[in-house]
């Protein structure tokens, strides 16, 4: 739980089997703060079920350790290789049970919805989206493109998740 009052962990997450990119911030209104990220990769060379047990101890682990309140995944893009386009598909299902069996609400964004969240576009490039996660989160070293993706998926939620709260209570934009 969130040392802050009235601030929650968010846990945004890239899923892919070569790479899944994690990203937690913690959201207090509208202030965010970085708390960590990383990448849980998986051996090409491994059997398929392996690459996904992996993935899953991994994130059972993250899940553990940082015991976020909320999640938030990424959708993927659909691939024009099929064998490729199923098997993120199901390390995308690990990714969303994962979280959801800790009993932690899982969100769903399009990678147009994260874009719009962070830069202020749907169609902006890698290195912006990075350049603007650096920006949001100072501190934080981010080593990977992975890690910075998820945790641009994490700042989309804060802010959606904001929104929706202030509709909850009744606000009303003049």
């Amino acid at each position: 739980m969130s040392a802050v009052i009235g601030a929650v962990r968010l846990l945004g997450l890239d899923p892919g089997l070569q790479h899944t990119g994690w990203g937690m911030v913690e959201s207090a209104g509208s202030r965010l703060r970085h708390l960590g990220d990383g990448v849980i990769s998986t051996a090409a060379d491994q059997p398929l079920a392996e690459r996904l047990s992996t993935l899953h101890r991994a994130l059972v682990a993250l899940l553990t350790d940082w015991q976020p309140d909320e999640a938030a995944v990424e959708h993927t893009y659909v691939n024009k290789n099929p064998g490729a386009a199923l098997k993120l598909g199901q390390a995308r299902g690990v990714v969303l049970l994962a979280p959801a069996l800790h009993g932690i609400p899982v969100a769903e964004y399009q990678a147009m919805e994260v874009k719009r969240a962070v830069v202020g576009t749907g169609h902006a490039e890698k290195a912006q989206v990075e350049a603007m996660v650096r920006r949001l989160l100072p501190g934080a070293t981010i080593r990977r493109a992975d890690a910075a993706d998820a945790l641009a998926v994490a700042i989309c939620h804060a802010h959606h998740r904001g929104t929706k709260l202030a509709f909850a209570r009744g606000y009303v934009p003049a």
